[in-house]
């Protein structure tokens, strides 16, 4: 059906009683089970998945916060990292019976706030504080898309459901491609850490770790950043996809990782009315269309070059996690009102692209990323800005004369792109963006702005695991857990590898 008729409720009511042939009283409720849009043709259509009550009562099926339940008498398992897989994971523990204890290297999602202002505004990176790290973790201030594949891990429906009983708006049950917003995941997150506390368990912020003692093959304890040795047989290790420092206590400890393949590339923004005109086909946007957004993936010489953490009507923001290096990723609000949409466009990599970082070990493709970062940080002139090119300019290896200002905050410098990145990143990332235009005709456009690098796209490491039990392979007792592991890639995997380890330590194998 037309947009116009999908977005407003009497509308579509009209248009199904007319279908229906139903008497203006007939139809007693509504209820949207799955919602997409349908934008390959001329005519966009909304495609509605319906159960109508027709003639019967009706109550909406309201989502409710679970009841607390005490644990705090009970066996405790302790958590480091509170993204969302160490959070999911609480949260899986309280329903098992169990005392989740949760060690979070950085601040709650208000007190985050200000660090987030300081990498912004004054281009100061707090290494514990920021988009990469604390409560709720990297989702938390960076966008909140829900869009997983990984429905073979796990129950995504039950994580959808979850936000919904602490908060988020009922409508991510039912879209194609569910978004939060970086404006409304705080309040949720604080909800749920709420309920944590209320039954019972421990969040204890501002607390890194800085050392394992491992005893016989087993974990013994661990310790934090104020010095504090902590007892633990039963250890989640959820610390994110940029916990370097633990990817190096790991290794120094003998604890075993493995090297991991990743991928590279640059964060380019369009202006949203123009992806607009191209995904929709249309001068101007239907206000009952939401921003367009785009999915575009070509292979290049048996390489993946791809669009990632696509965001419609968003930002580009910085997300160092240390000083001398610069990150970008991208977020949009629950509106995505903006009128720029960025996109992370990255090339795939194999673990024979880091033989220049052999010397690392198994940490070669974590020393690889930050040789990018850093020349990036240089060519920004030191400073939280990146350097950047008019897509056009950066196809043809120009520099550009003028930067429009776009919305990455800490600001731009007219940069050649070519030298900060190795020949098969950037000649993938050329190629690429030529092939995009054969499916996207105008996405080519000296309007569109690339700004460098996108790197923390997942783990440079996996931390192996027993595939049943969930312990690491040589150490019993530590639990390598979510992204920064190596088993996830976004919100609802890390949430749904959260619940998995919990239920591992529980007993429960699913």
């Amino acid at each position: 059906m037309s947009p116009e008729v999908a977005g407003q409720e009497e509308e579509l009511r009209r248009y199904l009683l007319k279908e229906l042939s139903l008497g203006p009283d007939a139809l007693t409720g509504i209820e949207v089970i799955h919602r997409s849009i349908d934008a390959r043709q001329r005519k966009i259509l909304v495609q509605l998945s319906l159960r109508l009550f027709i003639d019967e009562p009706f109550t909406p099926n309201l989502l409710q916060t679970p009841s607390t339940k005490s644990v705090s008498a009970k066996k405790p398992v302790h958590i480091i990292g509170f993204g969302p897989a160490g959070l999911f994971a609480a949260l899986q523990l309280i329903q098992n019976n169990r005392k989740p204890i949760v060690w979070e290297r950085g601040k709650d999602v208000k007190a985050r706030v200000e660090d987030l202002r300081g990498i912004n505004v004054h281009q100061k990176v707090n290494p514990d504080s920021n988009y990469c790290f604390g409560e709720g973790g990297a989702g938390t201030y960076s966008d909140g898309k829900l869009y997983t594949r990984s429905t073979k891990r796990g129950n995504v429906k039950k994580i959808l459901e979850s936000l919904v009983q602490f908060g988020a708006n009922p409508n991510i049950l039912v879209d194609a491609h569910p978004h939060i917003g970086t404006n409304k995941l705080p309040q949720i997150i604080k909800n749920m850490r709420e309920y944590i506390l209320a039954c019972g368990g421990e969040i204890h912020f501002e607390q890194r770790v800085t050392d394992f003692e491992i005893r016989n093959q087993s974990l013994r304890s661990f310790t934090v950043s104020n010095g504090m040795k902590i007892e633990a047989d039963e250890c989640i290790l959820a610390t994110g996809h940029s916990a370097r420092d633990i990817f190096e206590i790991l290794k120094n400890k003998n604890i075993k990782i493995e090297l991991k393949p990743l991928a590279i590339g640059v964060r380019v923004e369009h202006p949203q009315a123009l992806i607009d005109q191209i995904q929709y086909k249309c001068d101007t946007r239907s206000p009952y269309l939401p921003p367009a957004p785009y999915s575009l993936v070509k292979q290049i010489q048996d390489r993946g070059v791809y669009s990632f953490c696509m965001c419609p009507g968003g930002v580009i923001a910085p997300c160092a996690t240390a000083d001398e290096e610069v990150v970008t990723n991208g977020w949009s609000s629950s509106a995505r009102g903006r009128p720029t949409a960025n996109s992370g466009i990255v090339v795939e990599l194999n673990v024979g692209d880091f033989k220049d970082f052999s010397s690392y070990g198994e940490l070669a493709s974590m020393y690889f990323q930050k040789s990018i970062e850093t020349k990036a940080w240089i060519a920004g002139g030191k400073t939280q800005r990146v350097p950047a090119q008019r897509l056009e300019d950066f196809i043809q290896n120009k520099i550009s004369a003028s930067l429009p200002k776009t919305s990455y905050t800490p600001g731009i410098v007219s940069f050649p792109l070519k030298e900060i990145f190795p020949k098969i990143i950037y000649e993938s990332l050329v190629n690429g963006f030529k092939q995009f235009e054969t499916s996207m005709k105008g996405y080519l456009t000296n309007d569109a702005i690339v700004h460098a690098p996108e790197t923390r796209t997942s783990s440079p490491i996996r931390i192996p695991r027993d595939p049943q039990t969930c312990s690491h392979v040589e150490v019993q007792g530590l639990y390598p857990c979510g992204e920064g592991a190596g088993y996830a890639g976004g919100i609802v995997s890390a949430a749904l590898d959260g619940m998995k380890v919990a239920n591992a330590i529980s007993g429960i194998y699913v």
